[in-house]
This record gives C-alpha cells, structure tokens and sequence, in this order.
C-alpha cells in the first residue's frame, strides 16, 4: 500500500527470503522441499513468513549481514505478542467492550490511512524556484538559524483570573517580582531551562521568538496555561541553501500531500448525506477545522536539515522547577 515503507525494506526482505525460504535439505526424490511459509508455531498458532517480513519492514534498512539477527528479534516479539493474545482470547478479553471499541477504531484508522495514501499520494517534485523561496521566505530556519537557550514559565491560570496575571505581568519590571506576586497570591506556576536549535521549535512560534533579542519574551496561552518564554541566550547558527536543498524537498513534498488529503476528505464531505443526531445536531452547524482528521498526514513539522549543536557554555536542562527568582531575573521587555 505505502511504496516508500516497503522500499525501506528491500534488502531485508530479500535476505529474509534467502534465510527462510531458501533453505532446507533436499527431498529422497533430489527435489527441493517446498518453501515454508510459516516462521514459527505457538501453540499451533503460526506466524507466517509474510507477518514478519510486514514487522520487519518497519525497521527500515539493515545491513544485509544483520539481517537474520533483526529478523529473529522481530518473531521472538511476535512469539511473546501471540502468547498474550491467546490467553487474551482464553479468557475472553476479546469479548469485552472496551476491546471491541479499541478494535473498532483502529480498524477505521487502518483503513481510513489506507485510502488516503492510495487517494492522495502524489509524484510532485519541488522545482528549484520553490525550494529557494521557502529558504528565503524562512530566515528563522536557515540563513538566520539561532540555537536558543529557553526559560519558561508556565502560570495556571482561571477564567477568574487570567486577567489580573496577565495585567500583574504586564507591569512587572522582572520576572522575579512577577514570580513572588504569583506565590504571594497561590497561583500555581512551574519554571523549566531547556536548549533548542531553531527547527525544534513550533513553526507557529517560531516567527515570533526569532524576532526577540537575548532578554526579551513572549507570552502564550492555551487553554488554562499561560506561558512565558524567555531568550536568555542565543547563538546564530545558519544552514547554508545547498545544505537545506533535500529537507525543504521533503517539507514541501509532505505539504502537497497533506493538502491533497484534506481536498479528498473535503470532496467526500461535499458528497456525503450525513445526519447528525439527538444532542450532537449542532455539531453538523459547525464548521469542519482547519486540522484534518487523523486519516491525513500530519501537519509538516519544521525542516530539520542538521543535528542541533551542543551549545557552547551550558548543558540543556529540561526538567521543570519550582519558580526561582534567582534564575528569572531577566527583563521582560518585548512581551506581547
């Protein structure tokens, strides 16, 4: 179904089809015996030689002479998922709701992705115009790129009084004295130091952090969070045009494709007679968004066209602590 995945397996697959259909003496009559198409029996159950080739090729490329290796581990994890899924069944777990729900929804997913990459794939090859304009469309990406070191506050906030933070915030000289106000009135708050290269970051985000200077901030709110985040350093590191040449390719392919899925549902959509029933009539008044259900690709994530650099003088610490006013002292000019 998915060309791209089964070719990632080719050399694999036909190592695998030397070891396992190839082998085997010779019948009393000097004929080859017929090839076996079962990997291994549990319990009577067999695991074909097709079952394994298909979780096989999941891995991707392997060496040709780690190929059996692969393959073994591979069936001894099917050997050990069939074992649990015979006594599953001996005590009848696949009779119970939950499962049979479970089920039922992977089954739409699987085929749902079936038909849209058979319905939406595509043969589109960026031209050498588009890829250059992407590069110069996206300095924050590739000819500006900077390596950030992040502090991040993340305040919980109430309909009640997500006006009073924000106001507090605004008129805060530092995010120190913010962060006492914040525990002097229980607002729970967690803080959290990390280090991320440019194509790490949110594609929705990054415009605006690339325009802060070190010691600048910008504030985001989802949901019941609001989000503070700081630069406190920053280091330019660009990515030269030849050197994004095959990720921006790639970014723009999964682009097109992900467009092409969501006109197919939309063409589906458009010809469907669907009735939305009881307290869910409302749902049909709504308009479809923006976000293509799961059977679509997903949305492209930034093109990351090299490992991010270790940054020169700090470690990247990631895990979140309590607000420590030692280690927000940096100003809060440029929030918005």
């Amino acid at each position: 179904m998915n060309l791209n995945r089964y070719a990632g397996m080719t050399v694999l697959a036909a190592a695998l089809a030397m070891g396992l259909y190839g082998c085997g003496d010779k019948t009393e009559g000097g004929e080859e015996p017929k090839a076996s198409q079962v990997a291994a029996k549990v319990n009577g159950d067999e695991i074909t030689v097709h079952q394994l080739n298909h979780e096989v090729s999941k891995l991707g490329n392997i060496n040709p002479d780690a190929a059996q290796k692969a393959a073994n581990q591979v069936l001894k994890g099917l050997v050990d998922q069939t074992l649990l899924m015979q006594k599953a069944i001996d005590e009848k777990l696949d009779r119970d709701p939950e499962v049979l729900q479970t089920l039922e929804a992977n089954r739409r997913q699987i085929l749902a992705q079936a038909y849209i990459q058979r319905h939406a794939g595509t043969d589109y090859k960026p031209t050498e115009a588009e890829v250059t304009e992407y590069f110069n469309q996206h300095p924050e990406l590739f000819a500006e790129r900077r390596i950030y070191r992040l502090q991040e506050v993340s305040v919980q906030v109430t309909p009640e009084n997500v006006g009073s933070v924000k106001a507090r915030l605004g008129a805060s000289k530092n995010l120190g004295e913010f962060a006492q106000w914040l525990k002097e009135n229980n607002i729970p708050a967690r803080a959290a130091q990390s280090v991320k290269a440019a194509e790490q970051l949110p594609l929705e985000v990054l415009p605006r952090l690339h325009k802060l200077k070190d010691g600048q901030a910008l504030t985001l709110q989802a949901g019941n969070s609001l989000n503070i985040l700081v630069v406190a350093t920053s280091q330019t590191q660009p990515i030269a045009r030849d050197k994004a040449t095959e990720v921006i390719e790639r970014f723009l392919v999964n682009a097109k494709k992900r467009e092409m899925a969501e006109g197919e549902i939309k063409k589906l959509r458009d010809a469907a007679k669907v009735e939305y029933v009881g307290a869910y009539v409302d749902a049909g008044k709504e308009a479809p968004t923006a976000q293509a259900p799961a059977a679509a690709p997903h949305a492209p994530t930034a093109p990351v066209a090299a490992p991010m650099p270790a940054h020169p003088a700090e470690p990247a610490p990631t895990q979140p602590s309590d607000l420590d006013q030692k280690a927000l002292e940096k100003g809060l000019s440029g929030l918005n």
